[in-house]
């Protein structure tokens, strides 16, 4: 081993698929990780339906990428799946390694370089690795040599809620625990106080209850609570991936959810993600969405598509339509109003 490889940097992420969640998915959907190791960013794709057609998504793939630019220095990732009883599965770790130049690999015929393509069958992952209805697919990242010019004085990029998100992972000193539909969700109250006003004032308040070991959370689904327990600690929003559901389905919920604990940064991700699919047909529950969830910025873009005149015309015909005045009469004048300053 040379002077350069004696000298590394490592960093793990971990993937959770929801088995029957993933069923929906295609070929070419992925979750992403973004992590700092060696003084420059990394992106961990993995796509649980695989990225090739002729895969027929019967494998899990992973993909690595570095994102920021690089001057030498070696890259690789390992893998394995995690076995019911959280322990590594020997058989399925897979590493490579490959030197970056100065630009990110490059894609050639759908194919990354540094990509498990086959990483695991989902027919094994059913029959060995599924725990609750869930995979877990830890990665390491490690990388060899010198950072960014080859300084050892250039700091890493932040790399807070990569560590954050691995403390949610493993529940290591939980004091809590959030309890929606039966599920467990171990965290911990000064993550959640520093990050809402809510989970503070429900947590560290003067009442007994806030001394509760663990809370009930009334009217919510597990996969949005895990969704919003991960932007808490890391304030990245899951991918398509790990919803658990489509993604019209998971960003209202995920939106209701954001509003309920005041995280406003979450909301608007959700709006922006929700407004990113705003079209004739879905305008008029988006809206709904927005007027329900106090969130002014997304309702503000849905009142001006929609008092363009072809938009409305097109509109006004969905049941989405007919269920925003339903629920909010007060809608069509606001409507009105505001295709009259127009």
């Amino acid at each position: 081993m040379s002077n350069d490889d004696a000298m590394f940097d490592s960093c793990f992420t971990r993937f959770k698929l929801d088995y029957d969640g993933t069923k929906s998915l295609g070929i070419g959907d992925a979750a992403s990780r973004d992590v700092s190791v060696g003084g420059h960013r990394w992106r961990i794709d993995c796509y649980p339906r695989g990225y090739r057609a002729e895969d027929n998504g019967e494998y899990v793939s992973l993909c690595l990428e570095l994102t920021g630019d690089s001057t030498g220095g070696g890259g690789g990732v390992e893998a394995f799946v995690t076995k019911p009883d959280g322990a590594p599965s020997s058989s399925r770790t897979q590493r490579t390694r490959q030197v970056y130049s100065s630009s990110p690999p490059a894609a050639a015929e759908g194919v990354r370089s540094l990509a498990f393509r086959q990483f695991v069958k989902w027919k094994d992952i059913e029959s060995l690795y599924l725990a609750d209805g869930w995979a877990t697919i830890t990665c390491r990242v490690i990388v060899t040599g010198r950072g960014r010019d080859n300084d050892p004085l250039v700091a890493p990029p932040p790399d807070i809620g990569t560590h954050l998100g691995l403390l949610l992972d493993c529940a290591d000193g939980s004091d809590v625990s959030f309890v929606v539909d039966g599920e467990r969700f171990p965290a911990h109250r000064a993550v959640l106080a520093a990050r809402s006003p809510v989970f503070k004032a429900q947590l560290l308040g003067p009442t007994s209850k806030a001394r509760a070991s663990s809370v009930t959370v009334p009217d919510m689904a597990p996969a949005t609570f895990r969704a919003m327990l991960r932007f808490v600690y890391t304030d990245a929003c899951p991918a398509v991936g790990e919803l658990g559901a489509s993604p019209s389905e998971v960003y209202p919920r995920l939106l209701a959810a954001a509003d309920r604990y005041a995280l406003d940064r979450l909301k608007l991700v959700c709006a922006g993600k929700l407004w990113g699919n705003v079209s004739a047909d879905t305008v008029a529950a988006t809206l709904a969405c927005a007027e329900a969830c106090s969130c002014p910025e997304l309702k503000t873009k849905c009142v001006g598509f929609l008092v363009d005149e072809k938009n409305f015309r097109d509109a006004v015909l969905t049941d989405g339509f007919v269920q925003l005045v339903q629920k909010f009469p007060s809608m069509i004048a606001e409507l009105k109003e505001a295709a009259g300053k127009q």
